[in-house]
């Protein structure tokens, strides 16, 4: 079976391996990335959704066997932010198209964002993208509640939801919540985790108006500047600090902001860093332009440098994409036209496990940042190991094998990539969700379907 998947530019075959759906699997001769860091040449064997064994040989008759030599087995990714853009703007990604770039990926989980049209902001809102994605996804799914000035029952209310999530800036209408009062009611009541996009409104508008006329793209890295950041993240920390309250501090760009959370981070607040964050800066807009475009905007290889020491020293906890696609035709606007965001489920794990190969990290710590460190920071149970009475979700990964980015292998809608042409290694060659197969070799099982991710606190 064939299904034709449209981008904006082109038109591009998503292959699709249709193949039963099997209760039991066995992993044999898999590199197996055990709970406390260490690997394991073994077996994994994997009943009804779950690893029920892991040892150097396992005998299952009548089990479905991968041959993983060669192969490094790890926990599936869960991505804790991103964008798919159902229901309202499909044109750019859908929840079929973006999962089963996730599965490509090596993606097992996702957490989305509520800037969809209708916003996800009630609990019929966060019900139909429940039902939407129980149709439609091929790896497992989460859906924040977004956070309004006027909309605190429901953000006490809803359910399942990982937390609500608070835009401080770059974000216009009802999801803008940017002021002090504002912010501190939704602070002040109930327990759920906040995860905000730290960015000063009150400075971006100056800054905007400082800058008016400039159609160069980089201006973008000025506007929203590092100081946008550090004050939105410290508003934050203070009012999560007065009510010890549970705080997100969503995609970090900044020294100052890592430098800030050095001296002050409770057990009751995390942050993460995007792959972007990481390994591109502002030289970006001389080769790519518009698509380095983002929110929070790139900053410099300075940034670059001290995120990466706050990521390895523990500053900040996990990896999330930011997922966030928009069309070629869209982002060849000129500046400040251009939407900012860019795609990244299909390249984030290749990007840190390349980086792990070139010395500047483990392969541990990226599985750990990817998928244990997220489950532990969400409360996502059975999630994030493999382990006995875990869930099976899974990635099998080529460490030894550097392929490149290239436009026309990729599944999300968008069709691009900011990552075109880098030469990357830890690909995914398999990817399992409860413990079935809906990755495999370039094909993507579409009769696999992921299940609504469960937290603690709903």
């Amino acid at each position: 079976m064939l299904i034709l998947a449209r981008s904006p530019l082109k038109k591009f075959s998503l292959p699709i391996i249709a193949m039963a759906l099997n209760s039991s699997l066995l992993i044999r001769h898999a590199t197996i990335m055990l709970p406390d860091g260490e690997f394991l040449v073994g077996d994994v064997l994997v009943r009804d959704r779950l690893i029920v064994q892991v040892a150097p040989e396992i005998t299952a008759l009548g089990t479905k066997e991968i041959d993983a030599t060669g192969l490094t087995l790890l926990p599936g990714v869960i991505d804790p932010q991103v964008h798919f853009r159902e229901p309202g703007l499909e044109h750019k990604e859908d929840l079929f198209t973006a999962s089963c770039a996730c599965a490509k990926g090596g993606v097992t989980s996702f957490l989305e964002m509520p800037n969809t049209r209708p916003l996800t902001i009630t609990q019929e809102a966060l019900d139909d993208k429940l039902q939407r994605a129980a149709q439609k996804c091929v790896v497992n799914y989460g859906f924040f509640i977004g956070a309004t000035a006027e909309n605190l029952p429901d953000l006490l209310t809803a359910n399942p939801t990982p937390g609500i999530k608070i835009f401080m800036g770059s974000m216009h209408g009802p999801l803008l919540v940017d002021s002090e009062a504002a912010l501190e009611a939704i602070f002040a009541r109930g327990k759920r985790l906040i995860a905000v996009h730290a960015e000063d409104r009150a400075r971006i508008e100056a800054r905007r108006l400082e800058f008016a006329g400039i159609h160069d793209p980089k201006i973008h890295s000025q506007i929203q500047d590092n100081q946008t950041a550090l004050l939105a993240t410290q508003l934050a920390v203070k009012l999560a600090n007065k009510y010890q309250r549970r705080l997100h501090i969503l995609h970090m760009s900044t020294a100052e902001e890592a430098d800030f959370l050095r001296q002050d981070k409770p057990s009751w607040i995390t942050a993460e860093v995007t792959p972007q964050h990481l390994l591109l800066n502002t030289n970006a807009y001389d080769t790519i332009g518009t698509w380095a475009q983002m929110n929070p905007p790139l900053k410099s290889p300075h940034d670059n440098e001290v995120l990466w020491q706050a990521l390895l020293d523990g500053v900040i906890d996990f990896i999330a994409t930011d997922h966030a696609p928009h069309t070629l035709a869209e982002k060849a606007q000129e500046y400040p036209n251009t939407p900012s965001g860019m795609p990244g489920v299909e390249t984030s794990l290749p990007l840190m496990l390349t980086a792990a190969m070139q010395g500047r990290c483990t392969v541990a710590q990226v599985a750990n940042w990817m998928s244990s460190a997220v489950a532990k920071g969400y409360g996502i149970a059975n999630k994030g190991a493999i382990a006995p009475g875990y869930d099976a979700d899974l990635v099998l990964v080529d460490l030894e094998t550097y392929r490149p980015v290239v436009r026309e292998e990729l599944l999300t809608k968008c069709g691009w990539s900011p990552f075109e042409g880098w030469k990357l290694t830890g690909w995914p060659v398999i990817t399992i969700v409860g413990g079935q197969i809906v990755y495999e070799n370039g094909k993507v099982n579409t009769e696999v379907r992921g299940e609504a991710l469960k937290f603690a606190d709903s």
